[in-house]
C-alpha cells in the first residue's frame, strides 16, 4: 500500500515484503566491517556441537523470529516478532562469502557508486558481503547496549555468522548488536545514535 514505509505499526502478511524493496541507508564514510564474537578453539568446538541442531531449525524458522520496520536508531531495523529467550539463534547474517582481497576491491567500487556498504568479517581471510545479496539481518542496527551478539558457528564445514540473543527479548523490541568496528581517527569517525545509557558516541 502507498505510504506503508511511514507506518510504525505496519505488519507484513502477504507477498514480497515492500520494505525489503527499499534501498539501504547510504554510509557516507565508506565501509566499516562488522566483527563477530570469536571463540577460542576449545569453546568453539563445544559451541558448534551444541548448536548444530538449533542451526538446522533456524534455517526454516527464522521468519517467525523477526519482522522489518522503521527504526528509532536509523533507517530500517529488525524487530522481535515474538518473545525470544536468552541464547536463542535469531537469524543468520547471509551474503556472498569472498576473500579479503576481493572485499577491498568491491569496497572501492561501492564507494564510487555512493552505495551503502555492508560487510561482515568471518575470519582473517574471508568476509560476507551483504551489500547486494544480503538478507534481513543486515538491517540490524548497532547499539552500545545490545540485546544480541554475532557469533561464528561452523556447520557442514562452513563458517556461519549467527545473530544470537544475549538476554530475553520481548516481542516488539528492536534487535541490536555491537558492530565492534576498528577504532579510527577523528576524520573517519562514525557517530552513534543508539541512545543507550552507556553510548560511546562513536561507532569506531
Amino acid at each position: 500500500l502507498p505510504g506503508v514505509e511511514s507506518c510504525q505499526n505496519y505488519l507484513f502478511r502477504y507477498g514480497r515484503h515492500p520494505l525489503m524493496e527499499l534501498p539501504l541507508m547510504i554510509n557516507p564514510t565508506g565501509c566499516a566491517r562488522s566483527e563477530p564474537k570469536i571463540l577460542t578453539h576449545y569453546k568453539r568446538k563445544q559451541f558448534v556441537h551444541s548448536k548444530s541442531s538449533q542451526y538446522r531449525r533456524l534455517r526454516t524458522e527464522w521468519k517467525n523470529n523477526v519482522y522489518l520496520a522503521r527504526s528509532r536508531i536509523q533507517g530500517l531495523g529488525l524487530y522481535a516478532a515474538k518473545d525470544l529467550e536468552k541464547h536463542t539463534m535469531v537469524i543468520e547474517y547471509i551474503g556472498t562469502i569472498i576473500r579479503n582481497e576481493v572485499a577491498n576491491r568491491r569496497e572501492k567500487i561501492y564507494e564510487e557508486q555512493n552505495r551503502g556498504i555492508y560487510m561482515f568479517r568471518i575470519n582473517n581471510e574471508h568476509v560476507i558481503d551483504a551489500t547486494l545479496t544480503g538478507g534481513p539481518a543486515r538491517y540490524i542496527n548497532h547499539s552500545c547496549a545490545p540485546n544480541c551478539v554475532a557469533e561464528v558457528v561452523t556447520f557442514d564445514k562452513e563458517d556461519k555468522i549467527i545473530i544470537i540473543s544475549s538476554r530475553r527479548i520481548p516481542k516488539g523490541e528492536e534487535l541490536t548488536y555491537d558492530y565492534q568496528f576498528d577504532f579510527e581517527d577523528d576524520q573517519h569517525k562514525i557517530p552513534c545514535h543508539c541512545g543507550a545509557w552507556n553510548c560511546r558516541k562513536w561507532m569506531n
